[in-house]
């Protein structure tokens, strides 16, 4: 069978990318087909990211902060950081959003099947499931490789934990959250806690470490319990929804395209290398493919950010990695020096470069350069 598009992988990035061909009027003469191994999906996990202006899924934003907290032991403060908004997507709320959106569309078709191979020559793309084999115009897929050949490249895990958390009297102000709180026994890595209040009642409290490798599953309970305790003074709440999840972190080079195949998500190197964060370069990277088939361009070069921002996260996974410097005091000179503003765009890869130099004057010279001279040698 032969559509258009074929999306391979229906989670954030596959979803994504649809909803912007459909409404952006792609769609009006073409097929699409999303191949999708587990489509039933339910609050599974949650999104967090900062922006200006709304974008098309501002009607799905559980929640949003323009005050949040930073801690450490040497710095803390409550930031503004207007413009920008902190948001919060829940998994459950995008995925209903997004798959009533594409039932508007007769020519959008979603399977349920397992896909086992892809790929492409100069004309024609094609992926093989476990039941039948289409091609299309593109292939657009999202699944991981089974491996990543790591060799010289950097690899750290960002795992965590969350529980929300209710409690019976009032324990939260639902107009500041805690971005990263630093006070805590770094678990071997960069270890921090965030809180994303709800209501003067609810949050979602997450335990977040930066490591090589998971903890057993009673450490992440045990430091949520005492954190809970210790830092936000609550004895008693009942355990709603739990979230676990693990991130890649790496400098690995992942293919943005192979001919017609285009890779997105974290399998397209969207999930930042020193942050873990994802939605909003998925946005980016989407957005970019589908103005780039809007003016009839192959989407294989459908850059979202400038290149340099690789190299800057190579060279703070470097340091990390290393044990050059601990993460929450990068963190902390970070958010101390620069306005909240500066760093955001950072982290955003939307700095200029002489705001770029303007942070990096302020970290420690030394390690960094040494990371930053190794990091030029390997590449």
């Amino acid at each position: 069978m032969s559509y258009d598009y074929i999306i391979a992988g229906g989670g954030c990035a596959g979803l994504s990318l649809a909803v912007r061909l459909a409404t952006s009027g792609l769609l009006e003469n073409r097929t699409l087909l999303i191949i999708e191994k587990n489509p039933a999906k339910g609050n599974d996990r949650t999104w967090c990211f900062w922006e200006t202006q709304p974008d098309i899924f501002e009607p799905v934003v559980h929640h949003r902060w323009q005050h949040i907290y930073f801690y450490s032991s040497s710095f803390s403060k409550l930031l503004d950081i207007a413009p920008f908004q902190y948001k919060l997507i829940r998994g459950e709320d995008f995925y209903r959003h997004c798959h009533s959106t594409l039932q508007k569309y007769p020519q959008v078709q979603l399977i349920t099947d397992q896909v086992q191979a892809m790929g492409s020559d100069q004309h024609t793309a094609w992926v093989k499931t476990d039941r039948q084999s289409y091609t299309s115009g593109y292939v657009f897929s999202s699944i991981m490789p089974a491996e990543i050949n790591g060799g010289r490249y950097h690899q750290l895990l960002q795992h965590f934990k969350g529980w929300f958390i209710k409690t019976p009297v009032a324990a939260f102000n639902p107009n500041e959250a805690t971005l990263m709180d630093f006070r805590l026994l770094q678990r071997g890595g960069t270890t921090f806690i965030y809180v994303l209040p709800f209501s003067a009642h609810e949050a979602l409290v997450e335990y977040t470490l930066f490591s090589p490798a998971l903890l057993p599953d009673a450490d992440y309970d045990a430091a949520l319990k005492e954190y809970i305790s210790q830092f936000l003074k609550i004895d008693r709440f009942e355990v709603g929804q739990v979230e676990f999840g693990v991130i890649p972190m790496t400098n690995y080079r992942f293919p943005l395209a192979n001919q017609r195949v285009i890779y997105m998500g974290t399998a397209g190197g969207q999930t930042k290398a020193s942050s873990g964060y994802t939605f909003k370069f998925i946005q980016k990277r989407t957005q970019a493919i589908a103005e780039a088939l809007q003016r009839g361009l192959h989407p294989a070069k459908a850059q979202a950010s400038a290149g340099r921002f690789a190299f800057y996260d190579s060279v703070l996974l470097n340091v990390l990695a290393n044990g050059r410097l601990e993460g929450r005091d990068v963190f902390a000179r970070l958010f101390e020096k620069c306005s909240p503003q500066q760093v955001l765009r950072f982290l955003d890869n939307d700095s200029r470069l002489l705001d770029d130099l303007r942070l990096m004057n302020v970290l420690p010279k030394i390690p960094f350069a040494k990371a930053a001279w190794q990091e030029f040698v390997n590449r």
